[in-house]
């Protein structure tokens, strides 16, 4: 499963006071390279834990979170936090973007945990800009940039390092039909022209329809005290 995604027995628990809220029981998915899988459900039904997991942004209470052949679960945040600057760009509905750097700028911070000099940072960043389309706007400040523009720089922050596989959460939320469609465009290109591994969370079921796979997630949240669960967990 050459950088592929496999959640294997996936339980999670949340304590929320007294209560156990239980999100996933011995959940099971896998994603192959390569493939453009959107998860769907609805609120509460775990979409963000499961991508967040994927990411190594969250732990599974229990079972394991394979990325390729590493064991991405179980890694230290150290290790995590390594391997996420090379194999993993992250996409999120508010795009972060730093209001006092430039779209320039924005984009080379990932680039700081890497070796790269600043040549070769430089080189990085522009192509990743001119892939967006957004060479011309690289010296504007967010607050200059419409909607699509600033997610056009998160998503250009996001392939900055050449990641194998971008982790979406509602990319398109915030944006009006038309900036959403080029935007899942922009996506479509990166799956099906660059390889990339791409597994977005979205509500949007033509946004979904971009995506090769589409994985439902049940809601599974559940408060119920007779929920068994084991002594390791509790």
């Amino acid at each position: 499963m050459e950088n592929g995604i496999a959640l294997q027995n996936i339980s999670k628990i949340y304590h929320k006071g007294s209560n156990k809220v239980v999100v996933f029981n011995d959940l099971n998915i896998t994603i192959d390279k390569g493939e453009f899988v959107a998860l769907m459900g609805p609120s509460g039904s775990g979409k963000t834990t499961a991508l967040h997991l994927m990411g190594g942004l969250d732990r599974p209470t229990a079972g394991e979170v394979l990325v390729g052949n590493k064991v991405i679960s179980k890694s230290s945040e150290a290790e995590l936090t390594r391997w996420r600057a090379r194999h993993v760009g992250f996409i999120f509905q508010s795009n972060h973007l730093l209001p006092v750097l430039s779209a320039f700028a924005n984009v080379e911070l990932p680039l700081a945990l890497t070796r790269l000099n600043k040549v070769e940072r430089r080189k990085q960043v522009a192509t990743a800009l001119a892939l967006v389309g957004m060479s011309e706007r690289a010296n504007h400040l967010p607050r200059e940039l419409s909607g699509g523009q600033e997610q056009r720089v998160a998503i250009a922050r996001a392939i900055v390092s050449d990641p194998d596989i971008l982790l979406c959460d509602e990319p398109t939320g915030n944006l009006d039909r038309k900036t959403a469609d080029a935007i899942l465009s922009l996506l479509h290109i990166l799956n099906r022209d660059f390889g990339k591994t791409i597994v977005m969370v979205t509500h949007d079921a033509k946004a979904a329809d971009v995506a090769t796979r589409v994985i439902n997630l049940e809601q599974t949240i559940n408060d119920n005290a007779d929920i068994a669960i084991p002594e390791a967990m509790a």
